[in-house]
């Protein structure tokens, strides 16, 4: 045992010296990296318990009968003990004694030390399994490490092979997309052989076979193709022979069209005498065949223009050559039929213009069937057909001296280019196209609907052009140069007989009389003067018929000369009897001045910036319109009561000239209706004022004179009192006979009654300081006064 115990004592300074060599672990840090299961929780607790109550040596084992401490040595007599600690022999020295003392101590000391021992036997036994799993975990690390190197090595191994096969597939795809990039391209080659092939072959049918469209559309790719990829080997040789085979095609496809319009033509010019209808369906029968072909000619020469616009034009003109072969007979009989040199112009007009509308519509219509281009030769292909009634047309327009027929003229044409107006023109195209969708159904119309304003627009300039010369001759003649005889200027004669009651049997013409010409006293035009009533009908006749420029030349001239001609007789009427007519003469001149101005405002010859927006309600609305633009010649509380602001806004020539002369004639009316009244009074005011004492008598007073008496004074008052019964009350009934608008009356009438009460105003002031005070009761209050002027110009 002792033996045993020195040979596994070295144990711990081994485990010492390995562990210094290893990395420390503490229990808290292997518990955590070796937790144990429950099992071996069991187990461990296990040994423990049984480790703390340590066994008993083998030699006091259970087995062993007796006491534990050596007996003494058997008695003579007995068998002798088998125990180790018994001696072998008797003591019988007292050094055998302390031997065998000494051998039971060792014995009680080693089996005290017992459990230590087993304890430290068992922890040997732990440190070499614990050895050993340190061993194995080497060598599974080694194994581990060996494994990682060995993925690492199948890792990288997988991904060049993965490497490798990827780039084997992109190099088969690359090859591929070579292969088809090649054989894509090479079709665009290839195709020559077949298209050259089938080109070879060429016969009558062969632009109506399916396969021959299709060709076609494949060399037109190949030559978009080849224009595009130059740089390809032989593409040039290539493009130039796609060219030629696509010109070629193009020519079959022309050669086939010119020869079907020959043989077309010819059937329809033989059968036509019996049917006329076979001019356009014939046609129409055949263009399901051709208008396919022609569309591809059609759309290749705008692609390549250079090459094939002319077999296109040759198309056009064999189409407009057939087709004008075919209709000069029947438009030459038609029009002859028309009677050119007898008929009248409107009906020639109405007639001839209707009809070839009617014909250009349908052959417009049926040069759509076939062709989706080519609109200026066509229309120059109509205008060839309009010359023929044209040539017949053109000079009786140009020769036609009746303004009323030129007129309606213009009204015909008008009437036949309606329906190319922009809102018109939108919803007939719409219409045009719901109905036209069956037959062109995937194909598209570039000409859109027929313009017939191109192809009359011409003979309506001509009219226009006539029209506009002979309204200057009637406005020379008429107007300017007219010369007024005694019936023109027998005024106030015609008011006065319009105003007599009419009989019921006299009918008046109907006048044909634009609607801005429509104003309130244009039923009474039988008392204008003949330059006015002339004025308004040119200017009636040429509105819708002439373009507004040229319209606003003319009637500015036609005004202003209008104007001219109004003073001018205006003037000799009241030069006819001083003394009775000058009141005719300008009360004349306002009357056909306000309406030349009323329809200068309906011809809008005036741009109006700023509207007014003062309420006019004294006066009429032309009245108050030239109040607004007076000058200093009027008083300013004429604007005041008339609520109107001065204005110095720029106008036209005309229309500032009317304003003008209108201005002046009303000032007259008012300073002729008050003088005639006030007159005396004025005149005998300014001598008194202007009175000097004579030399011979320098302290005489004024009143001494016979004139300055308080009885002339008196006697003027009386008369001016009279005046007023008499002459102011024949005043305003000349105005309310020539101005019948009653507001118009009313403004003047006010600003006269304003000039007596301001003239009378001045005489009172005079008499009242001239002689003391007497004839304060005598002379009229101007309230009074007002009160009287009002009940003198009242209306009966």
């Amino acid at each position: 045992m002792a033996s045993r115990t020195s040979t596994r004592r070295p144990v711990p300074s081994q485990l010492s010296v390995s562990a210094e060599q290893r990395p420390t672990v503490n229990v808290e840090e292997w518990e955590a990296m070796a937790p144990l299961s429950e099992l071996a929780v069991k187990s461990i607790n296990a040994i423990k318990a049984a480790s703390e109550v340590p066994p008993l040596p083998f030699k006091f084992s259970s087995e062993e009968a007796g006491p534990s401490r050596p007996s003494t040595p058997n008695q003579p007599g007995t068998a002798p003990s088998t125990h180790a600690l018994h001696p072998k022999q008797p003591v019988q020295t007292p050094q055998q004694f302390y031997d065998w003392f000494a051998l039971v101590d060792r014995s009680v000391s080693h089996s005290q030390e017992a459990h230590f021992r087993a304890h430290v036997a068992n922890v040997a036994e732990h440190l070499e399994t614990c050895d050993r799993l340190l061993g194995w975990i080497d060598e599974v690390d080694q194994e581990v490490d060996k494994m990682l190197e060995g993925w690492r090595g199948v890792e990288e191994g997988g991904k060049s092979l993965k490497d490798a096969c990827e780039r084997l597939l992109e190099d088969r795809d690359k090859l591929l997309e070579m292969t088809e990039e090649i054989g894509s391209r090479l079709e665009y080659f290839q195709e020559l052989e077949y298209a050259t092939r089938m080109l070879n072959h060429p016969g009558e049918s062969l632009v109506l076979q399916t396969d021959f469209l299709y060709m076609v559309e494949r060399v037109d790719i190949c030559i978009d193709f080849l224009k595009t990829h130059r740089h390809f080997r032989e593409a040039e040789v290539y493009l130039l022979r796609y060219q030629q085979c696509m010109t070629r095609a193009m020519t079959l496809i022309k050669m086939f069209f010119v020869g079907s319009l020959r043989a077309l033509s010819s059937d329809v010019s033989k059968r036509m005498a019996e049917k006329m209808h076979l001019l356009y369906t014939r046609f129409k029968s055949v263009t399901p065949q051709l208008a396919p072909l022609l569309g591809e000619l059609e759309r290749r020469a705008r692609v390549h223009p250079d090459e094939l616009s002319a077999l296109l034009a040759e198309c056009h003109s064999a189409y407009f050559a057939a087709r004008k072969s075919l209709l000069i007979n029947r438009l030459t009989e038609e029009i002859r039929g028309l009677d050119p040199e007898r008929t009248e112009l409107v009906e020639l007009t109405r007639a001839g213009c209707s009809y070839l509308k009617q014909l250009c519509t349908d052959e417009f219509n049926l040069y759509r069937e076939f062709f989706d281009s080519g609109e200026e030769l066509l229309y120059q292909y109509l205008e060839n057909l309009c010359d023929y009634l044209y040539d017949d047309l053109r000079p009786r327009i140009l020769h036609e001296p009746r303004l009323t027929a030129l007129c309606e003229v213009c009204t015909v044409l008008q009437a036949l280019m309606v329906l190319d107006l922009p809102g018109l023109q939108d919803h007939a195209s719409d219409e045009d196209e719901d109905a036209d969708e069956p037959a062109a159904a995937g194909k598209p119309r570039g000409l859109g609907r027929l313009h017939i304003s191109h192809l009359l627009q011409m003979v309506l300039q001509d009219a226009q052009t006539r029209l506009f010369f002979k309204a200057q001759a009637i406005i020379q003649s008429d107007i300017r140069y007219y010369a007024p005889g005694a019936e023109d200027l027998m005024y106030p004669d015609k008011l006065v007989a319009v105003r007599k009651p009419t009989s019921g049997n006299e009918i008046k013409e109907k006048e044909n009389i634009n609607q801005i010409f429509r104003l309130p006293s244009l039923d009474k035009q039988d008392t204008w003067y003949p330059t006015l009533k002339k004025t308004v009908w040119v200017l009636s006749q040429l509105h819708d018929f002439v373009k507004p420029a040229i319209f606003d030349d003319i009637a500015q001239e036609a005004v202003s000369l209008c104007r001219q001609s109004l003073v001018a007789a205006s003037n000799a009427l009241a030069m006819r009897h001083p003394a009775t007519t000058t009141l005719d003469g300008r009360l004349f001149l306002v009357r056909h001045l306000l309406i030349l101005k009323e329809i200068t405002q309906n011809l809008d010859l005036v741009q109006r910036d700023v509207e007014p927006s003062i309420d006019f309600s004294g006066v009429t609305d032309t009245l108050a319109l030239m109040l607004s633009k007076t000058t200093a010649m009027l008083p300013d509380r004429l604007f005041t009561t008339l609520g109107m602001p001065r204005s110095n806004e720029s106008i036209k020539e005309a229309k500032h000239d009317i304003d003008h002369e209108l201005r002046r004639a009303c000032e007259g009316v008012i300073d002729h209706c008050a003088s005639t009244i006030t007159q005396p009074l004025i005149a005998w005011t300014a001598r008194v004022r202007d009175y000097a004492p004579p030399k011979d008598a320098p302290t005489a007073p004024l009143v001494t004179q016979p004139w300055a008496q308080q009885s002339a004074a008196e006697e003027l008052d009386a008369n001016f009192r009279q005046a007023c019964q008499d002459t102011l009350r024949i005043n305003v009934n000349s105005l309310r006979l020539y101005l019948e608008d009653s507001r118009t009356v009313e403004v003047l009438v006010t600003h006269i009654r304003e000039r007596i009460v301001d003239e009378y105003a001045a005489f009172r002031d005079v008499v009242w300081g001239m002689y003391a005070g007497a004839m304060r009761e005598t002379v009229l209050p101007l309230d009074t006064l007002r009160e009287l002027l009002e009940a003198e110009c009242t209306e009966e």
